[in-house]
């Protein structure tokens, strides 16, 4: 190196200070890629979580206005009951009064 100029020298050592820190700049950006492919793989995962979430929402929400549906017709699967029943009591009634009477 002595038959390079003090100027020659700076400027050599210049440019190896500016390669050190391009690689460490390389370095850094790689590393930030690696955790950008992460973080997209986590955001990917999230939405599919989501997408579950909300099929799993329609499916309750569908469950809870049968539920409310069914609660509101309770009353009168009551009543119809009731009236079978009672028909089917009359009827036996008529069959027995028949079956007594003879006929």
């Amino acid at each position: 190196m002595s038959d390079f100029t003090l100027d020659q020298r700076e400027q050599i050592i210049r440019i190896d200070r500016m390669q050190a820190e391009l690689q460490k700049l390389l370095a850094e950006t790689t590393k930030l890629q690696v955790e950008q492919v992460k973080l997209g793989t986590e955001a990917t995962k999230l939405q599919t979580e989501q997408i579950k979430l909300g099929r799993e929402s329609i499916k309750l929400e569908a469950e809870h206005g049968k539920l409310t549906r069914d609660r509101s017709l309770a009353p009168w699967q009551v009543a119809f009951a009731g009236m079978t029943a009672g028909a089917a009591l009359f009827a036996a009634g008529i069959a027995f009064a028949r079956f007594a009477m003879g006929g």
